[in-house]
């Protein structure tokens, strides 16, 4: 089954675009869905994202139905993960999902940036939950095939976690390791080759380090009942040891039970790093 087209809200003004924005929904969601929540939230000053920044346009793409082991049930999601009490319980059958749904991101920031004339500093790519799972496994994807050349502008995730953590962190546990490093970049590309990219051919373009000095911005609800703070906690720490630049912030007492990005200083934050 292929993926649905991507749901998108153009600059505000024609002939403007400047950056993109892509951000990938959770679980259960999807593309639309996504948008209308996200748009529906303001900042500070009472304004949605799109209105603080007219030339931006914002791309949310939806994932594919996929059979869901656990609740034994179709839904809409980029992968099948089994617990999220347990992230390590069942792994395997994650690997198909991400593979798929990484290469499918991959393939949108490519039309993205050929919009805007190959320049990847402008496209910002994160997502929320299972879609910020989804989008650090796309960026670690680009730094192990080459598909993106130079940094992005930014890499934002909220409420999320990372699949394989943990073996992330025995990988990148070394007391010479360097964040931002070709040898980090090398280390990456191995382990997605190995673990996760099945069939996909090592790409003949040669993979440029500089992705890792892409900024990273994580939010996470202290007070997350569905994915535990620590999660999100924990995934900012395997990323440190990766890129360069990642900036963590926690809250409490945001709206979906403290599921969703904090109203309105959340989004002040969120606007702040994708203007800067």
């Amino acid at each position: 089954m292929e993926f649905p087209k991507p749901h998108i809200h153009h600059p505000h003004a024609p002939n403007t675009h400047t950056h993109t924005v892509i951000l990938l929904h959770g679980r259960g969601s999807d593309g639309p869905e996504f948008a209308e929540e996200l748009f529906s939230s303001s900042t500070s000053r009472g304004q949605d994202l799109p209105s603080c920044l007219p030339s931006y346009r914002w791309v949310f793409p939806t994932s594919r139905d996929r059979w869901n082991t656990a609740f034994e049930e179709e839904t809409c999601a980029w992968f099948d993960a089994y617990s999220l009490s347990n992230i390590d319980e069942r792994q395997e059958l994650q690997k198909d999902g991400i593979r798929e749904s990484v290469l499918h991101v991959l393939d949108i920031l490519e039309d993205e940036a050929r919009l805007l004339d190959g320049q990847f500093s402008h496209i910002y790519l994160g997502g929320m939950s299972q879609g910020m799972a989804t989008s650090i496994w796309a960026f670690l994807a680009a730094t192990a095939t080459g598909r993106i050349q130079g940094r992005l502008g930014g890499l934002l995730g909220f409420c999320g976690w990372l699949p394989f953590a943990q073996q992330l962190e025995q990988l990148l546990s070394g007391p010479s390791i360097t964040p931002g490093s070709s040898q980090i970049q090398s280390l990456i590309s191995g382990f997605f080759f190995d673990e996760i990219a099945g069939e996909i051919s090592h790409s003949d373009q040669p993979v440029d380090s500089v992705i890792l000095s892409t900024p990273v911005f994580l939010s996470h609800g202290s007070d997350d009942p569905w994915v535990p703070v620590e999660l999100g906690r924990q995934a900012c720490q395997v990323l440190r040891r990766i890129v360069v630049r990642v900036d963590w912030q926690e809250f409490t007492g945001a709206e979906g039970d403290g599921h969703w990005v904090k109203e309105p200083e959340g989004f002040d934050q969120i606007l702040q790093f994708l203007k800067n």
